[in-house]
């Protein structure tokens, strides 16, 4: 992640943050016995730059009309000037003394104070270019409050006069700080909302004009023109807000999501120590003003703590939050007191010594609470199902071992995630869920009984484990069955609801039943609405593999959808009631359109979240199932049903030809595409002949000859998705996997012979096995048929070179036992070499990195905790690993890159973008 939040303050600072690294790791160098190097001249260009630093920060306050930067700024310059005189005089006194210990402390405090100082000027003046903007989006906001009471065409047009300049001004300002921002999902955040505002604004000035326009003729449907107006509103002025939040973020944490507790507490400690010295200075002032960087120092300081409080023991928690309540309450007193100039009262005096004692408390409480937590070492419970399966089975391999109930909740929370599945399933499917949630929950909890009983090494225990881990992944496969079960199902058509309402609104006046009929529909359309946002939820926590982005887009489409329904209902009564108005038929089709857009999103992020191969197996099985439907209508002459099925068959087709175009849309592999197109044209051709061999039996269901052109193209069509499936299904060649070298070493005859497999007969129906086999049989008998080099004769008295150790040497002494959950950092290393360890490093650079990485990680936790070595080893390895990382950064991008999978290559570089390289300091 980016250190930096904008990229101005980041070409500033990053230079000086790497001068300060390499100034402490010269200090800690020094402190082994070496010289310090003369600094003179170095530090005479920082005090010139210095210099100029103030001249401008000084300029920009006279200029400047915004008080809170006239009163925050010349702290941080006089900072600046004060760390400044610290390195002159630092350099003095090493010039005399370069083994001096007060000169090299002074040198990194004068250091440090400057990168602080700067840090805090750029703030500031950041600071200040986010309020004028947020100044911009108040206005926007302010405006939007009165919508609510124009009532005349007149006060409309003055409303659009008075909202346009402003709006223009929002879109142009927020635009450019886009641009200027360095965390991705900031700029990604600003864009859409900009874009939604831009959308919603035409749409809002329609609404007005409607119900200004029913008011005005006395007629019915104000109420839903009035609530169509405030909903709009009310998204803008979400959309407004949204952006001023994201415009005042510095940092972002995306990791945070995924994170074990001890690891998001550690963070938001790290956090409040650096913004504690900020809050000191607000709360010493008098005179500092609401809104500073002082105040929200103080604010983000409570924030952080809460964090720490959501995610902290029990007995922890309750005192932080009470912490935090006085302390807020404190600070708004003390601000008002400020504001109405009472300062400097012996009441806001004592506030202000009461604010300082308390926030003394609440760091140290927090402090308490982390290292309570990282005494206790208890882990986070997963997001997601498969996150979760892996806590379960990390216990069921080792239910001996204790995990603080981790596994045991990981279990529950799936089991939990089962049965909601199983709400949304019918019939058999739902018993068969629920009666596997209830075995799998019965099951974990014997086995928790089992080790609360100290017996978690038995071998019930064992048998118990490995029972459960069985049915742990039945249940795991069929809830992800499922939620590709009801994708299918319910994106199979998702024109026809909207269509049948929009032709129910249209019906003209004077047709008997068009209310009613208009109910019929609106109601068919919000079921149909709150399946869909029920399924889009259900993908987002089932479906997407721990993707966070992929979630809350899902979670927030489902809303979208949710909540345009009722409003698309009420625009749809005011089209019905007047025809002849242009401006309700414009809003109908506005809401319309946004509609369409919403339930198209929320299809498109349910297809890239769920397996495209699995969505086609599925979509073959319904379509046999309507094909057996299909089957019944022919006999029981039943034209209508006939219709039906073939148009479910042939929607199903379409849904499968859809998925097909967007994963050959997504790839850059010219076989793989050649492949795809191919397969996803014959289902085009297919659907097309079915449907006309479909309408010939509907005509006429006792026309046999019809009926069996029907079934050749069904079964052609039934045959064109399978090949569809296949080509979208990736086989590896298993000859060419491998976890070890030794898979490397060629095989003896003896054991070519024990494992080249009998050759299936021709009638064998299982195809797809034995062309594997074949290409595995060949694999070996290449292996079988050359043979082996001859090896080089002695050559004169030189030995035969030493064969390279074992790999693993080193890696079985550092990772031999388990760490235990105080050591993070070797807990870290520790998942990293299991995780690593499954494959060959040979002729896999990104591989032996992290291997060398996660020695490195393992050592630097033996030196941190004191397990031998010094200072200067633990500077090396400090180096070490910060190479290291560079370099799987750099061997990440390059895999990127190579990548034809484009969502995968953005998944690939996007991680690699984050994957800062460590700093030594």
């Amino acid at each position: 992640m980016p250190v930096f939040h904008t990229k101005t303050i980041e070409s500033i600072l990053e230079p000086v943050a790497q001068q300060v690294s390499r100034l402490v790791i010269l200090h800690e160098e020094a402190e082994d016995g070496n010289a310090m190097p003369d600094l003179e001249r170095p530090v005479q260009a920082v005090s010139r730059a210095v210099a100029n630093l103030v001249k401008v920060g000084k300029e920009t306050i006279s200029s400047s009309d915004d008080p809170i930067l006239k009163h925050d700024m010349p702290s941080a310059l006089e900072r600046v000037e004060k760390a400044s005189k610290y390195l002159e005089e630092a350099s003095g006194m090493l010039k005399n003394d370069p083994y001096s210990g007060p000169a090299r402390k002074k040198l990194i405090d004068g250091s440090r104070g400057i990168l602080q100082g700067t840090s805090s000027l750029l703030l500031c003046f950041d600071e200040s270019e986010v309020r004028k903007i947020i100044r911009e989006c108040k206005k926007v906001l302010d405006y939007l409050a009165v919508a609510e009471v124009i009532e005349t065409m007149e006060d409309l047009v003055q409303f659009l006069r008075d909202l346009t300049p402003c709006l223009s001004k929002v879109s142009q300002e927020v635009g450019a700080r886009e641009k200027e921002l360095t965390h991705q999902v900031h700029r990604e955040i600003l864009i859409r909302c900009l874009d939604q505002v831009k959308t919603l604004a035409p749409i809002l000035i329609c609404s007005m004009k409607i119900f200004i326009h029913i008011i005005a003729q006395g007629g019915k449907g104000a109420e839903e023109a009035a609530e169509n107006r405030n909903y709009l509103a009310s998204r803008m002025t979400d959309e407004l807000h949204e952006i001023i939040r994201v415009l005042q973020l510095t940092t972002y944490d995306e990791d945070e999501w995924d994170a074990d507790n001890l690891t998001v507490m550690k963070k938001a400690i790290s956090t409040i120590q650096s913004k504690y010295r900020t809050a000191r200075d607000f709360i010493e002032d008098p005179y500092a003003m609401r809104g500073g960087i002082g105040e929200k120092a103080v604010r983000q300081i409570v924030d952080h703590a809460s964090a720490v409080a959501d995610r902290a023991m029990p007995g922890d928690q309750e005192a932080i939050h009470r912490l935090c309540s006085e302390v807020n309450s404190m600070v708004e007193t003390v601000c008002e007191l400020r504001q109405d100039g009472k300062g400097t009262t012996p009441q806001a005096e004592s506030l202000s010594r009461g604010i300082q004692e308390k926030l003394g408390e609440l760091v140290r409480a927090v402090s308490g609470a982390v290292n309570n937590m990282e005494r206790l070492g208890v882990e986070q419970i997963a997001h997601t199902v498969t996150g979760r399966l892996e806590q379960a089975t990390r216990w069921l391999q080792h239910p001996e071992r204790d995990d603080n109930g981790v596994g045991h909740r990981a279990i529950a929370m799936i089991v939990d995630e089962g049965k909601r599945v199983a709400d949304g399933l019918q019939g058999v499917h739902k018993a068969e869920m629920i009666a596997l949630c209830e075995q799998v929950d019965r099951n974990s909890r014997q086995l928790s009984d089992l080790c609360r009983r100290g017996m978690g090494n038995t071998h019930q225990a064992q048998q118990v484990a490995r029972t459960l881990s069985e049915k742990l992944h039945e249940l795991k496969d069929s809830i992800q069955k499922a939620v590709v079960n009801k994708v299918v199902e319910d994106f199979s058509d998702i024109n026809t609801p909207l269509k049948q309402f929009t032709e129910a609104v249209h019906v003209p006046e004077g047709v008997v039943g068009r209310e009613t009929n208009l109910n019929d529909k609106a109601a068919r359309l919000s079921a149909w609405s709150k399946c869909v946002g029920r399924t889009g939820r259900l993908v987002a926590a089932g479906g997407t593999g721990g993707n966070k982005k992929l979630s809350e887009a899902l979670v927030s489409a489902a809303g979208r959808v949710e909540s345009l329904t009722p409003q698309l209902v009420a625009a749809g009564r005011i089209r019905l009631n007047y025809t002849q108005s242009k401006a309700a038929d414009e809003h109908f089709e506005n809401l319309k359109k946004q509609y369409a857009e919403s339930v198209n999103r929320i299809r498109h992020l349910c297809d890239e979240a769920i397996d495209s191969a699995t969505f086609c197996k599925i979509s073959e099985e319904h379509m046999q199932k309507h094909t057996v439907m299909c089957d019944s209508a022919i006999a029981n002459i039943d034209a209508e049903k006939m219709v039906e099925h073939t148009t479910a068959i042939a929607r199903l087709a379409n849904r499968v030809l859809q998925v097909a175009k967007q994963e050959a849309d997504n790839s850059e592999d010219p076989h793989f595409i050649a492949a795809v197109n191919k397969t996803a044209d014959h289902v085009q051709n297919c659907v097309t002949r079915m449907v006309q061999d479909a309408k010939a039996v509907a005509v006429n269901p006792l026309d046999h000859a019809a009926v069996s052109r029907w079934r050749e193209s069904n079964k052609a069509l039934l045959s064109s998705v399978g090949e569809v499936r296949r080509a979208l299904t990736i086989t590896p060649e298993f000859s060419n996997l491998r976890i070890s070298d030794s898979s490397q070493l060629p095989l003896s005859p003896s054991s070519l012979e024990d494992e080249s497999p009998e050759f299936p007969s021709v009638q064998d129906s299982n195809l797809e096995t034995s062309v594997v086999e074949k290409r595995s049989y060949k694999a070996y008998a290449s292996v079988k048929e050359v043979a082996p080099p001859r090896p080089p004769l002695p050559g004169g008295d030189l030995p035969p070179p030493r064969p390279p150790p074992p790999e693993t040497d080193d890696e079985d002494d550092m990772f031999m036992t388990a760490p235990q959950p105080n050591q993070p950092i070797m807990v870290a290393a520790h998942g990293l070499h299991e995780e690593v360890k499954q494959w060959s490093s040979k002729d896999n650079d990104i591989i032996a990195a992290a291997k060398r990485m996660a020695l490195l990680m393992a050592r630097l936790s033996q030196l941190v905790r004191g397990e031998g070595g010094t200072k200067r080893d633990l500077i090396a390895c400090a180096k070490e690993i910060a190479e290291a990382s560079e370099e799987v950064t750099r061997l990440a991008k390059d895999l990127a890159r190579e990548c034809t999978d484009k969502r995968m290559r953005t998944v690939y570089s996007k991680s690699a973008s984050e994957s800062q390289p460590l700093e030594p300091n």
